[in-house]
């Protein structure tokens, strides 16, 4: 599975994203390829926001060696999932980056978790610390989620 998070920077939530699914793939043993994005150029080559990386080590993960990049539409030809963290992040993708496989491949990452609900892992950047922690939950539900549907899959498929 080759998975790609995006958000707008790239230096809030998709890092987290990054980090929280590489940590429980890597458990599960699973060799995913996993990575990050933003649809702005704001913080290219830049590691994730100090209070990203806090939440992060608070859980035993290491983002800090992860930088900023933005999305690309060769990204839609590498990747086998596109995930974006928020509506405004999937409009812009939907608008801005016509490709064949759009529809297969770009998805919002909390409908992994709560099919159809369209919600948004809202953007911790405007406000302090403690945000962070609520999107971190967030963001680690539908991570373990979206492993548990692999795993289930995998399961059924050897099953049939």
């Amino acid at each position: 599975m080759r998975i790609l998070f995006v958000c707008l920077g790239n230096i809030c939530r998709s890092p987290i994203a990054e980090g929280v699914m590489r940590h429980y793939a890597l458990q599960r043993h699973l060799h995913w390829q996993i990575a990050s994005a933003g649809t702005e150029s704001y913080h290219i080559g830049e590691p994730p926001h100090r209070y990203s990386q806090n939440i992060c080590k608070a859980h035993g993960i290491d983002i800090s060696s992860q930088r900023a990049r933005k999305f690309v539409t060769k990204d839609f030809d590498q990747y086998d999932k596109i995930l974006a963290m928020s509506c405004d992040v999937y409009d812009i993708l939907t608008r801005a980056y016509p490709h064949p496989a759009l529809s297969s491949k770009l998805g919002l990452f909390l409908n992994e978790l709560h099919p159809n609900s369209n919600a948004s892992v809202p953007d911790p950047w405007y406000g302090e610390e403690e945000g962070y922690a609520a999107v971190y939950d967030m963001i680690e539900a539908t991570c373990l989620a979206i492993l548990d549907a692999h795993e289930q899959r995998r399961k059924d498929e050897k099953q049939a």
